[in-house]
């Protein structure tokens, strides 16, 4: 096997195995993501299908969604999200203020 397919098979698991992640960990929010992170699953979600239209494959941003969340978006925000508390907000303004 190459070293760029196997490159790239080791990086598709990693991307598995970080998306089964966050599946699990629905109490993690988004915001703490990008607090500690600087990115969220909506960022992981918009890079899948930002790589999917330079290789030519038609996909939605629902769609991309759809396979970080393991389930429609709205589905998991009436589910699993929590409203942000002002020392998230707080938070999440210094961090953009540091990094902005």
């Amino acid at each position: 096997m190459s070293d760029d397919k196997m490159t790239t098979e080791l990086e598709a698991a990693a991307f598995r195995k970080l998306v089964s992640h966050l599946r699990e960990r629905n109490d993690v929010q988004n915001i703490d993501l990008m607090i500690l992170g600087g990115f969220c699953r909506n960022c992981l979600s918009r890079w899948y299908q930002e790589a999917a239209d330079e290789k030519g494959v038609d996909m939605s941003k629902d769609s991309a969604r759809e396979i970080v969340y393991g389930m429609p978006y709205g589905e998991w925000k009436d589910k699993y999200q929590t409203k942000a508390t002002p020392e998230q907000e707080a938070a999440f303004a210094a961090n953009n203020e540091a990094n902005g």
